[in-house]
């Protein structure tokens, strides 16, 4: 649905109180006029998160995170800015009002809330119909047969889709939902054979997939033993739907990310069953895949909170198989993987049942890295005396996997890099071949993995890839930037004025111009705060931090109003003076060789546009001289 976003913010800016919901999420504690947590982004071992109420702002100095409410829930909640907006308004109890076009009528309305609605009405029925109805027995009993508690059922929202063609269809006949919204929301098809529609998990124990928010958005459904259904898949997932897609998806994270956030630690295992016993177990981070292989966005997706990954597979043959199929994946994201395959062909629910938590968390303890695994793996078969094409193979194979992952050269001393010259010492030592030769097969199989291929298909598009651009707000030295040490404090100087003191930005208008600034964020927030003043409104740090939507404007923002509170004194129109003298004099002189390259081109619209430029400059440069009451200095 299409908000008026501007007023959103404001409201749920208004409503929620940041020590509030930083509290939910982390213990605070009450240090002077601000609040301390641990922060968890990183190893945190004494309170570096801090939190302002007369700000309404967080910030932690190691990690150089900080921001607003909304930045909090992003980074926290792993969304972006459109759903931390919503997910803050519903949580204040806020409804946000359609946005309307310029004739008054609605905009078009995106069903996703009401596919959303009829998910979590399904959630119910389904876990009703399993407490409760004399025909779900043989579901209860199934599930204790598995290990599964009551109050696991409760937890994680377990269900039952009772054995007939259309009993959610009949029961959604007493409620608004349409059938066009539960096909949308993936819960019943169209019938081929005749009108009508049926019911797609018949027969079905059912586990309720959410997304990190905790929102129902899919279901696994396992088939009963001995029901009879026309489908041979013994575990069925919702389709594919505008709420949920498998790739993007994993089980049980919204129950499992405070404690892998906490530990850093990801657990993954491949079943529903496997993760709601691992949790009964005290695994609390434990997640599933959703019958498919882990792929790259649920990388991405652990990424937000953990640091280590533990990949636990089944014991049997075909899992022993999939390893491979992800290794290289994991490489190439530089995550810190490990592996444990479990014995006796034990998948880890039937583990934990018959070895129990203690020794499941020492075969974690001993799980190896994904690059040791891969080695092992390659490795095992070649025999006490291999021949050497046997070696040649092994090596190819896993200096393949080497080669696809990112360039480490310009990082030596992280561990991925550690990780890999590691593998490099014990692969000579295996072979027989020299470090330098294999280090050299490396390189060129790198060199041949980065060149484009002639052969590849644009199917996807018809226009080149376009450059990612850089946020203005993204870290620079310096260096990069100005000439000088003193040219750099005093725009920092000036910014800071800006944000903290914003009583002077009708002077500062007068006083310099936004393209006269170097740093790229300090020209976006100038002119954000000449905008908003032109409008009749104070661009005060509140304001400026609902102007942007940007986490990282946020955090600069923070950085700039704090540099300004630590130096504890007002501005004054002979310090902003001063410090704009400095800048003009600055860009003078930076433009003096711009202007002769200028020249030197023979662009007659850039030297005229350059010729402007500098005139004004220097305009305003002797305005600024008679106010301080300067002579203009002699020639000769």
């Amino acid at each position: 649905m299409s908000f008026d976003w501007a007023d959103a913010k404001l409201r749920v800016r208004q409503a929620v109180d940041i020590v509030e919901l930083v509290g939910d999420y982390l213990p605070l504690r009450r240090e002077g006029r601000g609040y301390k947590a641990l922060c968890p982004w990183h190893d945190d071992t004494k309170p570096s998160l801090q939190v302002n109420a007369e700000r309404q702002s967080f910030k932690c100095w190691v990690c150089d995170i900080g921001g607003d409410i909304f930045s909090f829930i992003m980074k926290m909640e792993g969304i972006d800015f459109p759903e931390a907006v919503q997910l803050l308004a519903d949580k204040a109890g806020i409804k946000l009002e359609p946005k309307r076009s310029p004739d008054g009528s609605l905009a078009p309305v995106d069903d996703k809330r009401e596919l959303l609605q009829a998910l979590a009405w399904a959630e119910q029925r389904f876990q009703a119909y399993l407490l409760n109805d004399p025909e779900a027995e043989p579901a209860r009993r199934y599930l204790a047969e598995r290990g599964i508690t009551d109050e696991s059922i409760h937890h994680f929202h377990c269900g039952y889709s009772p054995n007939r063609w259309d009993w959610l269809v009949q029961e959604a006949r007493k409620t608004a939902f349409s059938a066009r919204t539960l096909i949308g929301a993936g819960l019943i098809g169209e019938r081929t054979n005749g009108p009508g529609h049926y019911d797609r998990f018949r027969g079905r124990v059912l586990f309720s997939i959410r997304d990190p928010q905790g929102r129902p958005v899919g279901f696994g459904g396992r088939v009963l033993p001995g029901i009879s259904d026309d489908s041979p898949a013994k575990y069925v997932n919702s389709p594919e739907t505008a709420l949920f897609q498998k790739s993007s998806l994993l089980y049980a994270l919204d129950h499992a990310k405070e404690a892998i956030t906490r530990t850093r630690t990801a657990v993954v295992m491949e079943g529903y069953t496997d993760v709601v016993i691992a949790h009964q177990c005290g695994f609390k981070n434990a997640v599933a895949v959703l019958g498919t292989a882990l792929g790259e966005r649920h990388v991405k997706l652990l990424k937000r909170f953990a640091d280590r990954i533990v990949l636990v597979l089944d014991g049997d043959e075909a899992g022993r198989k999939r390893t491979d199929e992800i290794l290289e994946l994991f490489v190439a994201e530089q995550v810190d993987l490990r592996v444990l395959t479990l014995p006796d062909e034990l998948d880890p629910a039937d583990f934990l049942l018959q070895h129990g938590s203690a020794a499941m968390e020492s075969l974690m303890g001993d799980a190896i890295d994904a690059l040791d695994h891969k080695f092992y793996s390659v490795t095992a078969g070649l025999g006490s005396q291999p021949s050497t094409h046997q070696i040649s193979q092994a090596l190819e194979s896993i200096l393949g996997v080497l080669a696809k992952a990112p360039r480490l050269a310009d990082s030596p001393d992280s561990a991925a890099k550690m990780r890999e010259d590691q593998t490099l010492v014990r692969l000579s030592q295996l072979s027989g071949i020299s470090e330098e030769r294999i280090r050299q097969r490396l390189a060129a199989m790198r060199r041949t993995a980065t060149k484009p291929r002639a052969y590849e298909s644009r199917s996807n598009s018809d226009k080149p890839a376009v450059p990612e651009v850089e946020s203005p707000f993204t870290p620079v030295p310096d260096e990069q930037l100005f000439d000088s040490p003193k040219y750099a404090q005093a725009e920092r100087w000036l910014l800071e004025i800006a944000v903290h003191a914003p009583e002077h930005i009708a002077e500062l208008k007068t006083l310099v111009a936004v393209e006269e600034l170097r740093h790229p964020a300090h020209r976006v927030i100038l002119a954000a705060a000449f905008r908003i003043s032109e409008e009749g409104i104070l661009p005060d740090f509140d304001r400026l931090m609902l102007e942007f939507d940007d986490a990282r404007a946020k955090n600069f923002l923070i950085d700039l109003d704090e540099g300004r509170r630590i130096k504890a004194r007002a501005a004054t129109s002979q310090e902003l003076s001063e410090l704009v003298r400095v800048l003009q004099d600055q860009s003078l002189a930076f433009r003096r060789p711009r202007r002769t390259a200028i020249a030197e081109s023979g662009s007659k619209d850039s030297i005229e546009r350059e010729e402007e430029l500098v005139a004004r400059l220097k305009a305003l440069h002797e305005r600024e001289r008679s106010r301080q009451g300067i002579s203009a200095p002699m020639d000769g």
